[in-house]
């Protein structure tokens, strides 16, 4: 593998490290209903667990509300059973019978600051990814400089390359952890 490819590869696996990190923060729950907030919820249907997405769809009709419309009502129930029993979520969902409604109550300072540790142990995890890919990275480097690829001079200059796009990398995650702990943590 040519160094060139190399640093790409790295800034590639950088760029999905930070974009799985900035999926991964819409699925918190701020003050506001998102149904990205269920993204992550799996549900006991058809003797398998499947994502809720397969299952039915999910709406925000109001800023304190999430809908979920069953594609099939006899889901319905595990549907609930479901969201109820994710801690993480800590909601209550009620159903009509065709229709599966979630208020989303406002938050309370305790809430508040869990989800804000929660952020940060997302943030530690991308981390470790964007180390691992720039360890890499580093050692691809260092392997093509002892087969005589590349010179001393070269491998230098790849190796603030895969700095550079490591640190743009570690910028654009703690600006996206910043903003999203800033706006769990305003009321």
């Amino acid at each position: 593998m040519n160094p060139s490819q190399i640093i790409t590869q790295a800034q590639s696996k950088f760029q999905q490290a930070a974009d799985f990190f900035a999926a991964d923060l819409k699925s918190l729950r701020t003050g506001r209903a998102s149904a990205a907030m269920l993204d992550g919820v799996s549900v006991e249907a058809y003797g398998a667990p499947m994502p809720l997405i397969q299952l039915a769809t999910v709406t925000a009709p109001e800023a304190q509300l999430l809908q979920i419309s069953p594609f099939d009502p006899s889901n319905l129930q595990a549907i609930v059973t479901a969201i109820r029993n994710n801690q993480q979520l800590g909601l209550n969902p009620t159903d009509d019978g065709r229709v599966i409604r979630i208020p989303i109550p406002p938050l309370n300072e305790e809430r508040r600051r869990e989800i804000a540790k929660q952020i940060g142990q997302k943030q530690e995890e991308c981390m470790v990814r964007l180390r691992g890919a720039r360890h890499d990275a580093m050692d691809a480097i260092d392997k093509a400089k002892k087969d005589k690829e590349i010179g001393e001079d070269d491998a230098k200059r790849f190796e603030k390359q895969v700095d550079d796009a490591m640190n743009k990398a570690r910028a654009e995650v703690d600006g996206a952890a910043k903003a999203k702990e800033q706006e769990i943590m305003s009321l």
